[in-house]
């Protein structure tokens, strides 16, 4: 399930292998936003959302797919709902905002699985004997286990009940950002109502203090 950010609501759970959901491969246990390092906090409406950008080799180990050395950063998001009505994230829009100003959707399966077939798992060049020209494999697609991690770790949490947390991670493309992509970035968060239908007014985390 997801809201409109990633183009879909719901992900079926449809893997039949095992070894993909191996026992090391964990979802952090969210505590309230307002113990990260970088949160927004709309105290009036009683809501605190923080981000964290899992942008070391070491972090990422949590997934099945080496997603940073490929230019995807998963960022985990926390939501804590700290008044009396139900927030809706059925309509919210969750870019990344890079030091330019240009906003990032976060990607979907697809996207990331065009990326890793074409640099993570390249195809093999047979040699054949002459006069025969060489024979090209298909690249190798991981789609199982980005399928995986997008089922057990994007954030998927349409509804956020009163006084409560729900955290889970998006994943953004920074190709083309440099070395430094959090330098001057922040997670941006739109359209996000009460269950009266009350909109929220935008939320910016900056991520440059993760530096």
């Amino acid at each position: 399930m997801r809201p409109r950010f990633s183009a879909s609501l719901i992900l079926a759970l449809c893997l039949t292998a095992p070894s993909l959901f191996a026992s090391d491969h964990k979802m952090p246990v969210p505590k309230d936003a307002s113990t990260y390092p970088s949160y927004d906090a709309h105290t009036a409406e009683h809501v605190v959302i923080a981000a964290v950008p899992y942008d070391t080799k070491e972090m990422g180990k949590i997934f099945r797919v080496r997603y940073i050395e490929n230019n995807f950063m998963p960022i985990y998001v926390v939501v804590t709902n700290n008044g009396d009505q139900p927030l809706s994230l059925d309509q919210a829009r969750i870019d990344f905002l890079d030091s330019a100003g240009d906003r990032i959707p976060a990607a979907q399966p697809e996207d990331v699985e065009r990326r890793m077939t074409k640099i993570a798992y390249p195809g093999k060049i047979i040699p054949l004997p002459e006069p025969l020209p060489p024979m090209h494999t298909k690249p190798k697609t991981p789609d199982k286990k980005i399928e995986a991690d997008f089922n057990q770790f994007e954030y998927s949490a349409i509804t956020v009940p009163p006084h409560s947390t729900r955290a889970g991670f998006l994943f953004y493309d920074m190709q083309g950002l440099g070395n430094s992509p959090l330098k001057g970035a922040s997670l941006v968060l739109r359209d996000i109502r009460t269950a009266g239908g009350h909109e929220l007014f935008y939320f910016q985390i900056p991520l440059d203090k993760y530096l």
